[in-house]
């Protein structure tokens, strides 16, 4: 399937919930704007060059969990230059994982909605990783793109609140950032407790935010 439809999240009761990236939409991104201007300045329709980019970060994202899963892609969809990058991203997973055992694939695409607070999201992987000789219960959250921005931390402890309201043990998150081309670069970043705080807090400030726009028909 060539793009995923858009998932909707669903309190037990029936409401309807945003997911974690829709609640952190109302942050301001200055560099988004930028990108934008710089593509523009290239006379690249942006629209297009980024539903291009985000069917490849689709592509990389279904070749890790199938891979993971044991299971074959499906490459039918997309074109033999999308294939090209996305297997640029598969490749840089790999060469990690060489270096870091996933002893155990617990969850993949896992969609959790929360009934304490009214939200969802989706966690790529949930695993059982091997470091340093001790296993970690972990949520590594996957990035096709130019960095690792705050706001990835932010969505990072959302969704450990979540997989933690469902039962799950979570010892580390991670993020790691899988390039599609030679002008991005490899990066990963594991979430240190007080990172994990300050991002939760920050995700439940614009949860309040952004149900009180909705409330007054933002």
């Amino acid at each position: 399937m060539k793009t995923r439809a858009h998932q909707v999240y669903k309190q037990k009761e029936g409401r309807i919930v945003p997911g974690v990236t829709t609640v952190l939409g109302i942050l301001d991104k200055p560099a988004l704007l930028y990108w934008a201007w710089n593509l523009g300045m290239q006379k690249v329709d942006y629209r297009k060059f980024k539903d291009d980019k985000a069917e490849i970060g689709t592509l990389a994202h279904q070749m890790v969990e199938d891979h993971l899963l044991g299971a074959e892609t499906d490459f039918s969809d997309y074109s033999p230059k999308q294939r090209d990058q996305a297997e640029n991203s598969f490749l840089s997973w790999l060469e990690w994982e060489k270096q870091h055992p996933i002893k155990k694939v617990i969850l993949i695409e896992a969609q959790f909605v929360s009934e304490k607070l009214p939200f969802g999201g989706t966690n790529d992987v949930y695993c059982i990783l091997e470091s340093e000789g001790k296993d970690f219960n972990e949520i590594i959250d996957l990035k096709t793109g130019k960095g690792i921005y705050d706001e990835y931390s932010y969505q990072v402890a959302a969704l450990k609140f979540l997989a933690e309201e469902k039962g799950h043990l979570v010892d580390r998150c991670r993020i790691i950032n899988i390039p599609r081309t030679e002008d991005e670069a490899f990066l990963e970043k594991t979430i240190g407790p007080e990172e994990l705080e300050v991002g939760w807090k920050i995700f439940q400030a614009c949860l309040k935010i952004y149900h009180l726009r909705k409330k007054g028909g933002k």
